[in-house]
Formats: structure tokens, C-alpha cells, sequence
């Protein structure tokens, strides 16, 4: 229950006085409304903020400068691949490659060997420098891109990363599960729809 009494808000047992809440407010926005400025004019450089990691104007980021150009190629050849096989990107997302585990960690402690950041880059792990999870992220952004937010988040899960191990090409024959389910079940259903449908019947899911 929340009670108010004349300065002093309640919550349960803990007592804020008003001003030192509306203070702690204001101090929390004016840190964070730069921050989200920034991440949505350029995110890119909020990356190098975060990461301490460099950008180029592809929108490719690296902790290490010598594998700079491996990076680079990968990116181009993914976002080639995806547009060629699936659709084309409405924007190119900023991606970053992590060749360390404290850069990758940086963006939050995860399992996951690449993966996607909010709405505003992808974060490749020390060990996820293949094509294929370059491939596989990049189809995640193409998603969020077609569907958009809120549709994203009332796909079944099945399709969202279904369809990302199976339309990367994933080379490994048997997932663990229940990716290996989402793959078999995407791809029954894709059979169905086929290229052209695909987003529409998507919206329906």
C-alpha cells in the first residue's frame, strides 16, 4: 500500500521524503537522456563510449585494430548474404566485434556467444567471430526491422530464433535443444509460406 503524508511518501516500510525523491530523479534523467540521445544519433560513438572500442564508417567496431579488417569483411559478407537470401536492411546496424571477453562483457554479462543490444547494435563474443552468428544476429535485426518492437515481442519464439539458425545456415547438423526444435519448426512452417509470404504470414503468427 502507498500512502502520502505531507512531505514523506510511504512505501510499505520505507519512507523517501519527497524532495530527495524528485532530487534523485532529476540527478538519474540527466544522465540518462544524454545517454539516450546519443545511442539514437550515434550510436556508434556511445559504443566507443561504453566498450572503449573504435568505429569505423561502415559502423563496425573492433577492440583489437589488427583484426580490424577481418571484422570488416565479415560484416559486409553477412549483411550481403541477408539481403540476398531474405530482404534488404532498412539500416545498417552498428555491430560490434569483441575480441576480448571484457569487451564483450562490457554490454552485460551473457551466456550467449553473439547477440543484439536493445535496438542499437550486436555484440560478436570472443568466440563468435563465424559467419554464420554474424548471419544470425543480423537476421535478429531484420526482424526487429519488419516487425517492429511490440511485434517482435508477440512472436512465438520458435519463429524469432527458428528462423535466425535456420536462414543463417547454420552448419551444425543438431542443435541443442530447443533450438533444434525452433529450427525444425520454423522450417516446416517456412516450407508452407515460402520467401514471398513470409512477413505477412509472420504478423499473423
Amino acid at each position: 500500500p502507498t500512502s502520502t503524508r505531507g512531505s514523506t511518501q510511504t512505501l510499505g516500510v520505507l519512507s523517501v521524503p519527497l524532495m530527495n525523491r524528485d532530487r534523485v530523479v532529476l540527478i538519474v534523467l540527466a544522465i540518462l537522456l544524454p545517454l539516450a540521445t546519443l545511442a539514437y544519433a550515434q550510436p556508434a560513438r556511445l559504443v566507443e563510449v561504453v566498450a572503449s572500442v573504435s568505429c569505423d564508417e561502415r559502423r563496425v567496431c573492433t577492440d583489437d585494430p589488427a583484426r580490424k579488417d577481418e571484422a570488416g569483411r565479415m560484416y559486409e559478407d553477412a549483411i550481403g548474404f541477408v539481403e540476398a537470401e531474405i530482404a534488404p536492411l532498412e539500416k545498417r546496424p552498428v555491430m560490434v566485434f569483441c575480441s576480448s571477453l571484457s569487451c564483450y562483457n562490457a554490454f552485460g554479462k551473457s551466456a550467449a556467444t553473439a547477440r543484439t543490444v536493445g535496438g542499437f547494435c550486436i555484440v560478436i563474443g570472443p568466440h563468435g567471430w563465424k559467419p554464420f552468428y554474424v548471419r544470425h544476429e543480423l537476421i535478429h535485426r531484420l526482424q526487429w526491422q519488419r516487425l517492429g518492437v511490440v511485434q517482435m515481442y508477440r512472436e512465438p519464439e520458435w519463429f524469432i530464433e527458428g528462423m535466425a539458425y535456420s536462414l543463417s545456415r547454420d552448419p551444425r547438423p543438431v542443435l541443442v535443444e530447443p533450438w533444434q526444435s525452433f529450427r525444425s519448426q520454423f522450417e516446416a512452417w517456412y516450407g508452407n509460406v515460402g520467401k514471398g509470404q513470409l512477413w505477412a504470414e509472420a504478423a499473423k503468427l
